[in-house]
């Protein structure tokens, strides 16, 4: 078996190279957990309370997101991401496998970000940590310590696609595309504007045209579907050779539709990474509540 995966891992594919010399001298594990927005389920915490063997902190919401900016996860710079990823000793040709604590989640942002940023070897666990610590593969405490940086500096530089994420302006210019689809991930009911928006100030609703495929329907257990259920699923809502814009409440779980809709052999995507959270503060810009 290649130690080399494309986009997704199996817990049984990781397991064996932890236990191969070769790979492991490639392989970078990266732990991108983050509580979904309004969960109360770690409230003075933020790493889960075990990790995978030789995991490291993928800090998404800090060194991995653009402080600067009032939206949340939001693309940092080119010279912050390598920055950071160096730190994390990260080589043009390591192996880079990203998981989260609840499964398929935030995983997904990491792996697409490394991808915009012109890394090529880089996969989701599917089925996360949940999965792996459920088959009893090998785990330690997620003390502050043991997640820590491992002290090398890694040689990775990035180089940024321009088309992997866009602004709100491709996206109302996307609205009057018929061969252009937006896919929110939200739940219908935010979809529709049924529940209030989690995020202070934020409208109800979603955009003109937009179509909900809810994050969820993908998954099972924490696990993505198998590819003929997921490739229905895009087909019950665009055309074969429609592009789509993948959009949620602030572009995390947006990337587990591009991550799906790419398993699937849909190339043609990008991700708004302001999504809802800056559409719905920008009062120029449309809001519905209808289907």
């Amino acid at each position: 078996m290649s130690p080399y995966f494309i986009d997704l891992i199996s817990p049984t594919q990781l397991s064996s190279m932890l236990l191969s010399k070769e790979a492991t001298q490639h392989l970078v594990i990266l732990d991108a957990s983050i509580a979904p927005v309004g969960s109360k389920a770690r409230p003075s915490k933020r790493w889960p309370n075990f990790a995978i063997k030789y995991a490291q902190r993928f800090d998404l919401e800090n060194n991995f997101s653009d402080l600067s900016s009032s939206l949340p996860h939001t693309l940092p710079s080119i010279e912050q991401f390598t920055e950071q990823a160096q730190l994390l000793d990260i080589n043009n040709d390591s192996q880079i496998v990203v998981y989260d604590d609840q499964g398929v989640f935030s995983s997904a942002r990491a792996w697409w970000m490394f991808k915009a940023m012109g890394h090529k070897n880089v996969a989701v666990l599917d089925g996360g940590l949940p999965l792996w610590l459920s088959l009893n593969f090998p785990r330690y405490d997620a003390s502050e310590s043991s997640l820590s940086l491992g002290g090398n500096i890694g040689n990775f530089i990035a180089t940024f696609n321009e088309s992997a994420f866009c602004d709100r302006y491709a996206v109302l210019k996307s609205l009057q595309q018929a061969d252009k689809k937006i896919i929110d991930a939200r739940s219908k009911n935010r979809f529709l504007g049924e529940t209030p928006e989690p995020r202070q100030g934020v409208r109800s609703g979603h955009m003109p045209r937009a179509i909900n495929l809810h994050y969820a329907r993908l998954l099972s257990n924490g696990c993505f579907l198998p590819i003929e259920q997921l490739r229905a699923l895009f087909l019950d809502k665009i055309e074969q050779g429609d592009a789509m814009i993948m959009t949620c409440g602030s572009g995390v779980t947006a990337c587990i539709l591009l991550l799906a809709a790419h398993l699937c052999g849909f190339n043609d995507t990008s991700v708004y990474d302001g999504s809802w959270s800056e559409w719905g503060i920008r009062l120029e810009l449309p809001v519905t509540t209808s289907q």
